[in-house]
């Protein structure tokens, strides 16, 4: 009977260290990681023509949880929005380390931060931990979005340190079904109420009987005041109608 490849591998010890390289090109451990993202809750994030707009699924099911200490919209500047999924832990850390690096901006030139700079410095610490011998990987995908000079950006990083700019995405459970949807029905000329409609009727299609209002954070960001806004459980109820 032939070993599964994957079983062979974790036989000869290739996915003991994140350097080492399986026979066949793979890094497993980082492999490993963007299970652990798959596994994550949902997020999707959309370039409407009036901003950007980002809905997170918190996925709490412990009633004895605040709801507000489980929240997934992150700001990085008030123009810059973040989401995550994984391992939400490892997420914190990278988006400390982005307002630390949106606030020196601020500082040493007197400027807004562009979106590119936050999503490429997170983009390359994650890639570090790919690179370097004694850490694991970062168990998280990011989401960014933000507003510079009057344009919108919708930005993707994986646990490799790529990362790619896009008009609408979605990571972490059922990103695969969450952008079917998405390639089939996502226009550029949406709002950012109908965006924000928009999303929350994937999740519904999706989660299906488990859909809860209490389970999302929204943030949006427009163009027009390039000021972060948050939404969450009975403020999105109008967006159902």
């Amino acid at each position: 009977m032939e070993i599964p490849t994957e079983m062979q591998h974790q036989a000869m010890g290739y996915d003991r260290a994140a350097t080492m390289f399986s026979p066949d090109g793979h890094l497993l451990q980082v492999e490993y990681a963007e299970k652990t993202v798959r596994l994550g809750s949902s997020s999707i994030g959309i370039v409407c023509k009036e901003g950007v707009v980002i809905i997170a699924d918190r996925r709490i099911r412990d009633k004895l949880i605040a709801p507000e200490s489980a929240n997934k919209i992150f700001e990085v500047d008030e123009h810059i929005v973040a989401t995550a999924a994984g391992i939400l832990s490892d997420a914190r850390i990278l988006i400390d380390q982005a307002q630390v690096l949106a606030q020196q901006n601020r500082v040493t030139y007197a400027t807004p931060i562009e979106p590119i700079s936050v999503i490429r410095m997170i983009a390359d610490r994650k890639q570090m931990f790919t690179q370097y011998g004694g850490a694991r990987p970062y168990g998280a995908a990011f989401l960014l979005g933000g507003v510079n000079k009057g344009k919108s950006y919708l930005y993707t990083s994986d646990v490799t340190g790529n990362f790619f700019a896009y008009r609408a995405n979605a990571i972490g459970e059922n990103d695969e079904r969450v952008k079917e949807i998405l390639r089939r029905e996502f226009r550029d000329d949406l709002t950012i109420e109908e965006g924000i409609k928009f999303i929350l009727k994937i999740f519904k299609e999706i989660l299906e009987k488990n859909f809860d209002l209490n389970r999302f954070d929204a943030g949006y960001i427009k163009l027009s005041d390039s000021k972060l806004v948050r939404l969450h459980g009975d403020e999105l109820k109008r967006y159902l109608k």
